[in-house]
């Protein structure tokens, strides 16, 4: 009994060190998971208010300091994220019940009244947002309780949950969104406060952002659900696309994105880092002006189709990322349909198609560009293969604005455009490009028009049952390949190149980077 005494204190020193020695490698342990992320980005974010930009690094960041109601798992699933349930009232209502006890990162409770105001912003003339369209189908929201909201539709919009889970339905702090509307009574813009001041509920807040230079975000030490890992993660802007690829190699950036297809085999070399590749649910694509002769003859433009071999494309331009497509829709996204038929590649068909159309010796034409590198490569592949018909097809470069402006205003021939689908819903990815009620600057800027396709894609939108969307999508898909108003050409898959040391690191097909889970392990 005595010597068990006498060796508890003889030993207790020791035991004593091993404890805090344990202690010590718990807390690094505990360290090794978090850190600072450093992801070298092409571009700057363009403004952090999530009703005013509609760009992909604004998204990138916005997603991880805001929330919406709803949002895709990678699954392409969707889930509860501020509203924990929700139910169809009627045809045209639906009602969600909000996340107790969540606060936004200015201590501002979540509130149904929060909600209202968001979406009233986002409505508002006066704000102008790009984002409107997204939403521009909800005719009223009613606030029914401090943690139960109503969503009333102007008509059945089956895709309207997807809709919210976009980024552009974030939800900001009411306390941020009057101080905005005071600033702009002071004559500022809208959206000046909340981008430089941006307060929402998510797993991390804003802390400091030099444009052109770097934005910083930190730990939301307080956020509702499980806390992210990272201490904080680091925006910085690297436009020159080796130095990108340069910071990845010597451990000055966690994360670069893009990796030009041409630098994928360096940065897969690297000992400490590796390529990331995500299947993306954008549309490369040549449209035509179907408004404008020949192009308002489909047998010319389903020639012109079968002049372009879209593999090449893949290999030649992107090296061999992302896959041809079929139609407009890519695989992921609500709608697609892989027994749609394509286009074949067809030289000999292409050439019978113009000859029956008076075309036996060709015609001159246009192609439009911006100067987007990957898109005058197309230029002049498809050029080259319109020769071999006897179509003599001129490039035009043109700036990004004219680009834009010129080709919603029915200026070209042919163009070379993209569109992608964040909804991850065939209404989106269809409806803005081909209904004719959005020709020009909506997104219709092939100017196609057909009474059927309309009648399609009204269904489409409207229908509530699943199984009779998909059939709805599936006979439009079928009728715009077989009208081919436009050239679909490819569905991109986005290139990153991540250190080794980053662990748990996801991005949805939008190129949305998921942060909560992600680590640091040195």
């Amino acid at each position: 009994m005595f010597r068990n005494i006498k060796l508890k204190r003889l030993f207790s020193p020791v035991m004593a060190s091993l404890i805090t020695l344990g202690l010590v490698m718990n807390t690094q342990a505990a360290n090794a998971q978090g850190g600072d992320l450093v992801a070298a980005m092409l571009s700057d974010a363009v403004a952090l208010d999530p009703h005013g930009s509609n760009d992909v690094p604004s998204s990138i960041v916005a997603y991880n300091i805001y929330e919406s109601l709803v949002k895709f798992d990678l699954n392409n699933e969707l889930q509860p994220v501020l509203a924990t349930s929700w139910r169809n009232v009627d045809d045209l209502t639906v009602e969600f019940t909000l996340r107790e006890g969540v606060k936004f990162h200015d201590g501002s409770d979540l509130t149904a009244e929060v909600v209202k105001a968001n979406f009233d912003r986002l409505l508002d003339p006066a704000i102008a947002s790009p984002r409107t369209f997204l939403f521009s189908m909800i005719e009223e929201v009613i606030v029914v309780d401090d943690l139960t909201v109503q969503f009333k539709t102007e008509f059945p919009f089956a895709p309207l949950l997807a809709h919210l889970a976009h980024s552009g339905g974030a939800l900001i702090s009411g306390e941020a969104i009057e101080r905005d509307y005071a600033e702009m009574a002071n004559g500022r813009s809208p959206g000046s406060f909340i981008s430089s001041n941006p307060v929402g509920t998510g797993y991390f807040q804003f802390e400091s952002w030099t444009p052109g230079s770097e934005l910083k975000l930190v730990r939301n030490e307080d956020y509702w659900g499980e806390n992210a890992k990272l201490d904080s993660v680091t925006f910085k802007v690297v436009p020159e696309s080796l130095t990108r690829v340069s910071e990845l190699e010597t451990g000055f950036a966690h994360i670069i994105d893009p990796v030009m297809p041409s630098d994928m085999s360096r940065v897969d070399r690297m000992p400490n880092a590796s390529l990331y590749r995500k299947s993306a649910t954008s549309l490369a694509y040549l449209g035509f002006n179907t408004q404008k002769a020949p192009f308002d003859n489909a047998n010319v433009r389903r020639a012109i189709s079968m002049a372009v071999n879209k593999e090449d494309i893949v290999a030649g331009v992107y090296n061999n990322t992302g896959i041809a497509a079929v139609g407009p829709i890519a695989p992921g996204v609500f709608g697609f349909d892989d027994s749609v038929t394509p286009t074949p590649y067809d030289m000999d068909q292409a050439r019978e198609l113009l000859a029956q159309e008076g075309f036996a010796n060709g015609f001159s034409t246009t192609i439009w560009t911006n100067d987007n590198p990957s898109r005058i490569q197309i230029a002049e592949y498809v050029q080259s293969k319109l020769s071999d018909l006897g179509v003599r097809a001129s490039i035009e470069v043109l700036e990004w604005g004219a680009y834009l402006q010129n080709t919603a205003n029915g200026q070209h021939d042919m163009f070379i455009l993209g569109w992608s689908t964040p909804t991850l819903d065939a209404d989106y990815a269809m409806y803005a490009l081909f209904h004719s009620s959005q020709q020009g600057s909506a997104g219709n800027r092939s100017f196609f028009a057909n009474d059927d396709l309309d009648r399609l894609l009204d269904a489409g939108r409207q229908e509530t049952d699943p199984a009779l969307r998909l059939q709805y999508y599936k006979e439009a898909q079928e009728l715009l390949v077989d009208l081919a108003p436009m050239m679909y050409l490819w569905h991109q898959e986005y290139l990153l190149g991540v250190s080794d040391s980053v662990k748990n690191f996801e991005m949805l097909p939008t190129n949305i980077y998921l942060l909560q889970d992600t680590y640091i392990e040195d």
